[in-house]
């Protein structure tokens, strides 16, 4: 586990990392602008640090140059945009960045980045221990799509339990859950309408895979061959929780 900041100036691209990082098991920490990057550097020193380089009051190569004229440049940093030049990605290299990600950002290479980001951290000798100061804690939003507020599914719905292997099924706790699982897709009806009876078997198809991989949306994501973002737009129109079938788990 690590302690991860997130600096971005969009509300989804925020809620939308710490979704992925904390399903990870990462502690992450969000600052919706350079002020508040620079508050939270100063409470203490992260492991990683995603950064934004356009941002309304200080862009992010800026406040990249004032961590490394200030001796605060002591962690690694990834760079993230979805508009910057080839000139800025390579400046902001030049001058201390490990990193950078080009937006909107595909989960393995960001997954690949933030493993190279803190293999790099645990490399290096930290001043001080990191503890995420309550700034800019994370919104709930809604809707449930990638770079907006209106497109972000919020962090609550989808709460899944972190931590620990994927229950096998020949545990006693796993039993359960799968056995209920397997019940309502043998229960599903052939006299259905097409559409509902198509519903009622993805319903237990994913409901299957998250209490396989015991809630973790990335690796369900992985499983079923989906983006994140379409996983969560289709577990919310099908009325999965993956919360309550990861608690049933245990």
């Amino acid at each position: 586990m690590a302690n991860i900041l997130v600096v971005d100036d969009e509300m989804g691209i925020r809620e939308l990392l710490s979704e992925i990082l904390g399903d990870e098991g990462h502690v992450v920490t969000t600052a919706e602008n350079a002020q508040q990057a620079r508050e939270l550097r100063q409470a203490g020193v992260p492991d990683l640090v995603l950064l934004d380089i356009w941002m309304p009051d200080t862009d992010g190569v800026t406040l990249l140059k004032e961590w490394q004229r200030d001796g605060l440049l002591t962690m690694p940093v990834i760079m993230m945009s979805g508009h910057a030049t080839i000139d800025t990605a390579v400046e902001a290299t030049r001058i201390g960045a490990l990193n950078f990600l080009e937006k909107p950002i595909a989960l393995q290479k960001l997954l690949k980045a933030v493993q190279q980001g803190l293999s790099h951290s645990r490399e290096a000798v930290r001043p001080a221990s990191y503890r995420p100061a309550p700034v800019a804690a994370v919104a709930s939003g809604t809707g449930d799509g990638l770079h907006t507020p209106e497109h972000v599914a919020p962090a609550t719905a989808y709460a899944p339990a972190l931590g620990g292997e994927p229950a096998h099924h020949g545990t006693p706790a796993a039993a359960a859950p799968f056995g209920q699982v397997a019940d309502n897709a043998a229960n599903i009806s052939f006299d259905l309408p097409l559409r509902e009876a198509r519903d009622a078997f993805e319903r237990a198809y994913f409901e299957y895979h998250l209490v396989r991989e015991n809630g973790s949306m990335t690796r369900v994501a992985e499983r079923t061959g989906l983006e994140r973002t379409h996983l969560y737009r289709k577990l919310k129109q099908l009325g999965v929780e993956p919360g309550k079938l990861a608690r049933k788990n245990h």
